[in-house]
C-alpha cells in the first residue's frame, strides 16, 4: 500500500500546483475544463499500463510511448509546482508577519496568489515541454557525423590516414521510421571509411526487434579493412523473464546470428589482424563487460596472441570497462571504442562551452573522447534510444576517427 501511497502524494501535488498556476491565468472555464480531461486522462492511462504491464515483457513501442508521454506530462509540472509552492511558503511567512505586526485582517493573512508568478512559471515549465515534444519528434533522428583526428607514434606507416567509422547502441526495437533510418545509412555510407565498427546493442532484447531492418543495415557498405561488431548488455536478453533458458538462449543464438546477416565480423573474445599493405594492426572485441551490467568480457583471452608493441584497437561495450581495467594495462591498449551511455539521451552540448548530461555522475567517460597518458577511448553517443524515445541535447551519433602517425599526441 505505501509503495503506491507515496506516488499518489507526489502526483496529486504535482496536479494540485499545477492546476493552480493554470487558474490563476486562465479564466475560460471551458479551457480549464479541458485541461482537467487531458490531465485526467494521461493519469488513468498511465496507471493503467504500470498496473497492467508486465515488467519482464522488455522495452516495446507501447513502453516507449508510456515513459515519453510520462516525462512530457509530468516534467514541467515539477517547474510549475516547485515555483508555486515557494510561492506558498512566501505567502505564508507574508501572512505570518503581517498577523504578528498587528495586520491581521484575514484578506492579509494569506495573500491572493499573484498573476505574474503563474506566467513566468508557465512559462519555465514549457522549456522541458518544448525540448521533450522535440526530442520525440526531431531529435531522436537528428542524427550528427562526428570527426576526430588521433595521432600515434607508433602507428604503423601504412595505416597513416585510415579512417573508421563507428557506431553503437542501434537498438533497433525501438526505430519506427524507415526513412530516417535509411538517411542515416546513406550518412554512414557517405563517409566512404576504411573500417566500419559497431560496439554493441543491436536491440532492446529480442532477436526479431531487428528483422525489418536487416536488409536496411546489410546496406552499409563493405570497405576494403572490413566491418566488425562486438555484444552490449542489450544483447544478452537480460531484461526479459523467458519461459526457460533454452528460449533464452535460441534468442541470443539468433541475436549473434543478426551481425552476420548484416555482413558484420562479430567478435567474442577474440581479435583479428587487419593488414595494409606490408603492416598490420590488432583489433579486438570483447562481450560486453560493465561495472553495474553483465561481465561476459575476458580482456586475456580476448587479447590472446597480441603483443605488447602491437598497434591496438579494442572494441568494448560498456567505457567503465576502460576505466576499471583497459586504461592502466600492460598491454597498451592504443585506442578503445566504447558505446552504451547513449549520453543519456539528455544533456547539454555546446562545442568549446560546455558539455554537461547527469550521466557523468555515473560514468567518468560518457561521450566523446578521453585520453590517459597517450591512450584514448571515444564514448560514442549512440545510433539509436531507449527508454525514452527521444533525444534533447545529446545527439545520435555516426563517428569517423582518422588515424594519424605522428609524434604529436592531439
Amino acid at each position: 500500500m505505501l509503495r503506491w501511497l507515496i506516488p499518489l502524494l507526489l502526483i496529486s501535488l504535482l496536479e494540485f500546483y499545477s492546476f493552480q498556476a493554470v487558474k490563476t491565468v486562465v479564466k475560460s472555464k471551458w479551457v480549464l475544463g479541458f485541461y482537467l480531461l487531458v490531465s485526467l486522462a494521461v493519469i488513468v492511462y498511465i496507471t493503467y499500463f504500470f498496473l497492467t504491464h508486465d515488467r519482464g515483457s522488455g522495452q516495446n513501442k507501447q513502453s516507449l510511448f508510456t515513459i515519453g508521454l510520462f516525462l512530457i506530462a509530468f516534467v514541467p509540472k515539477i517547474f510549475l509546482t516547485v515555483i508555486l509552492l515557494g510561492e506558498d511558503i512566501y505567502r505564508l511567512l507574508s501572512g505570518c508577519l503581517n498577523y504578528f505586526v498587528g495586520n491581521n485582517r484575514s484578506d492579509y493573512f494569506f495573500p491572493q496568489r499573484r498573476k505574474f508568478v503563474s506566467q513566468i512559471a508557465l512559462s519555465l515549465a514549457a522549456i522541458p515541454f518544448g525540448s521533450l515534444m522535440y526530442g520525440i519528434t526531431i531529435g531522436k533522428y537528428n542524427f550528427k557525423v562526428r570527426k576526430q583526428t588521433l595521432f600515434f607514434p607508433d602507428l604503423p606507416p601504412e595505416f597513416d590516414g585510415t579512417t573508421i567509422t563507428h557506431i553503437s547502441d542501434i537498438h533497433s526495437g525501438s526505430f519506427d521510421n524507415p526513412e530516417k533510418i535509411q538517411y542515416a545509412i546513406d550518412l554512414i555510407n557517405e563517409q566512404n571509411s576504411d573500417l566500419i565498427l559497431f560496439t554493441g546493442d543491436i536491440v532492446n532484447t529480442h532477436a526479431k526487434e531487428m528483422h525489418p531492418w536487416i536488409d536496411t543495415f546489410k546496406g552499409i557498405h563493405n570497405p576494403k579493412l572490413g566491418k566488425f561488431s562486438v555484444l552490449g548488455n542489450h544483447d544478452y536478453g537480460e531484461y526479459f523473464e523467458w519461459d526457460s533458458n533454452e528460449e533464452k538462449l535460441a534468442n541470443f543464438n539468433e541475436i549473434k546470428d543478426l551481425h552476420r546477416q548484416i555482413d558484420f565480423d562479430l567478435l567474442l573474445n577474440r581479435n583479428v589482424e587487419i593488414k595494409k599493405g606490408k603492416d598490420s594492426i590488432k583489433l579486438i572485441g570483447v562481450e560486453n563487460w560493465g561495472k553495474h551490467f553483465k561481465k561476459a568480457g575476458d580482456l586475456a583471452i580476448a587479447s590472446e596472441g597480441v603483443r605488447k608493441e602491437d598497434f591496438k584497437i579494442l572494441m568494448s561495450h560498456d567505457p567503465s570497462h576502460w576505466d576499471a581495467e583497459v586504461q592502466h594495462h600492460d598491454n597498451h591498449y592504443h585506442l578503445t571504442l566504447s558505446g552504451h551511455t547513449h549520453g543519456f539521451q539528455f544533456g547539454i552540448e555546446i562545442p568549446g562551452w560546455i558539455k554537461w548530461s547527469p550521466v557523468q555522475y555515473v560514468y567518468k567517460q560518457w561521450a566523446g573522447l578521453y585520453e590517459n597518458v597517450g591512450r584514448y577511448i571515444y564514448v560514442n553517443r549512440g545510433f539509436g534510444f531507449h527508454a525514452y524515445p527521444g533525444r534533447v541535447g545529446i545527439m545520435p551519433e555516426i563517428t569517423v576517427i582518422e588515424l594519424k602517425k605522428s609524434e604529436n599526441v592531439a
